[in-house]
């Protein structure tokens, strides 16, 4: 029998990292019920690489088997009515609305609770639930250009080089899957539900816990090398693109705003759609064009202001001094035996009844063999035998 068989989640989440979260649920048996708008998830209408299928997409196909679509608006009372029964049948609830929909549409959480009390509801955002960040878009570029890695590959003069896949996106998806597979448990051993939250700032931050602690603890900053170290399938302008003084992230921008911005008629030649991926080398080379003209900072005040997913190109060290980091404690600060004041990345979600914490620092070899073994009932004499003999080490 699957582990999860019995368990019955409901996703409201759109894209990739809920979906993906929900789908690794249903892989373990969990019977997933993808609730969606009647006319379908937005997922459905976006063909990554225009991989349309013949109804369904290969987008929509790779995060969402092991489901069953329930498509029902949510906007109407009936519609309201039907996900509240819904509820009532429900083990887990995860969504990944931008902020404030939830509320309006009556399932944010303490709605839902109201209906099941031992729900575990899982809340997916971009930066955070509040913060100075709330509202800007939770888009994966936009996320790994401010994660810091980029500046960790490539030669000096290269632009820095994002993963040629939704690595943001993906962690996300498997920090949130790893939440409720934790809320599960703690229901299971006390009959409590609760409040879940997973935001990908924080799930790409703490992927990166050995780089990062190399550069928080060890104090040695990142040096790209004179050699390239190292997506193609999203429509230009689609990267990471050199400033009047710096780099700047932009996606899925909308051509005809760009044009006005810019003051740039050659972008409105282009569709983005239709001509994103056959004409995207000559799209960019326009973009970046223009994009050299100003800086990062006025660029990501003016194209912000109409609306432009664009966002800045982080180093480590501008990562551990922003402000949304500082908000979120995204990095935790404890205390070592041997190694003084540690600061590392902290955990990808957090849980509000049963919230992670440093309990124990890394242990030294064997600093705990004799309390471990002590708790199988050997002796101290025994323990110390076993380590005269070599076979622990305490």
């Amino acid at each position: 029998m699957p582990v999860l068989d019995g368990y019955r989640v409901l996703d409201l989440s759109i894209a990739m990292a809920g979906p993906l979260a929900t789908m690794r649920l249903g892989d373990l048996g969990a019977d997933v019920i993808k609730v969606e708008p009647t006319t379908g998830e937005w997922q459905r209408h976006v063909s990554a690489g225009g991989a349309a299928g013949n109804e369904v997409n290969a987008s929509f196909l790779s995060l969402n088997r092991n489901k069953r679509s329930l498509a029902v608006d949510l906007k109407s009372d009936a519609g309201k009515d039907l996900l509240a029964r819904l509820v009532t049948t429900a083990d887990v609830v995860l969504q990944n609305y931008r902020p404030g929909v939830a509320a309006r549409l009556g399932v944010d959480y303490d709605s839902l609770k109201a209906i099941k009390p031992d729900l575990v509801y899982v809340s997916m955002s971009g930066y955070g639930e509040s913060g100075p960040y709330v509202a800007r878009p939770g888009q994966d570029l936009l996320l790994q250009a401010m994660g810091g890695a980029l500046y960790s590959a490539g030669s000096p003069d290269a632009p820095p080089q994002p993963a040629p896949y939704f690595l943001a996106d993906a962690i996300t998806a498997y920090s949130a899957f790893e939440a409720v597979l934790a809320a599960l448990l703690h229901r299971e051993r006390t009959g409590e539900g609760q409040l879940v939250e997973v935001n990908m700032l924080d799930a790409l931050v703490a992927m990166q816990m050995q780089e990062l602690s190399v550069r928080t603890v060890g104090g040695v900053r990142q040096s790209r090398s004179t050699q390239v170290h190292a997506h193609s399938y999203i429509r230009a302008p689609y990267g990471i693109y050199r400033t009047a003084d710096d780099y700047v992230a932009l996606a899925f921008a909308d051509l005809d705003v760009l044009a006005e911005v810019f003051e740039e008629p050659a972008l409105k030649q282009w569709d983005a759609e239709r001509d994103g991926f056959a004409h995207r080398d000559d799209i960019s080379a326009v973009v970046a064009r223009c994009l050299a003209t100003r800086t990062t900072a006025e660029w990501l005040e003016v194209l912000g202001a109409r609306g432009v997913w664009v966002g800045p190109v982080y180093s480590y060290d501008d990562l551990l001094d922003d402000p949304q980091v500082r908000h979120n404690g995204t990095f935790v600060t404890y205390d070592h035996p041997t190694e003084g004041t540690v600061t590392t990345p902290g955990f990808a979600f957090r849980m509000h009844a049963t919230p992670a914490a440093v309990s124990r620092p890394a242990p030294r070899v064997g600093e705990h063999t004799g309390e471990v073994l002590a708790g199988l009932g050997l002796s101290d004499a025994e323990v110390e035998q076993l380590a005269d003999q070599g076979v622990v080490r305490r």
